[in-house]
């Protein structure tokens, strides 16, 4: 199976109960978005919620920043693109960009997530990724390093020191 690069992982449209009083997308709604994205995104990996069941194992984020660019309304179209910036034995981290028809290529939102696998056979616990999950990340990550790493990426919130 070919990989794109980026992925283009999931897409829906805006509901009403989505929408706030300034009559745009709610804040938290981008971030419920691009999740749905990453667990598209582990579907494809081998880590369905089916083979999520099946093999006791689970993702949990650990980390998730969010970047507002664009307004984004009611009834439109978006669509997550996703790449995959990297990845260990046990961890890796994405990084979403949230586009519409009305923007075409300009970026409405970006977020980054640094995820975790984890074994829920017992007490919640951090643990490799099986070979079949670890040898798909490969594969992505393989058609994905020649990318650029996003502008946005790795970037920590602050407001500037004052002197």
């Amino acid at each position: 199976m070919a990989i794109s690069a980026p992925l283009s992982v999931f897409r829906t449209r805006v509901r009403p109960d989505w929408v706030d009083y300034n009559h745009h997308l709610n804040d938290g709604y981008y971030l419920v978005i691009m999740s749905l994205g990453t667990d598209a995104f582990q579907d494809m990996i081998g880590m369905s919620d089916a083979e999520r069941r099946a093999t006791k194992t689970t993702i949990y984020t650990l980390e998730a920043h969010v970047n507002y660019l664009r307004e984004i309304k009611e009834g439109e179209e978006v669509e997550v693109r996703t790449q995959l910036i990297g990845f260990d034995q046990k961890r890796f981290q994405l990084f979403h960009t949230l586009h519409t028809a009305r923007l075409g290529e300009e970026v409405a939102a970006t977020s980054e997530f640094m995820l975790v696998n984890i074994d829920t056979s017992g007490e919640p616990k951090s643990a490799p990724f099986r070979p079949e999950v670890a040898a798909k990340l490969a594969e992505v990550m393989e058609a994905h390093k020649a990318l650029p790493l996003p502008p946005n990426s790795g970037r920590a919130i602050a407001l500037p020191r004052k002197k």
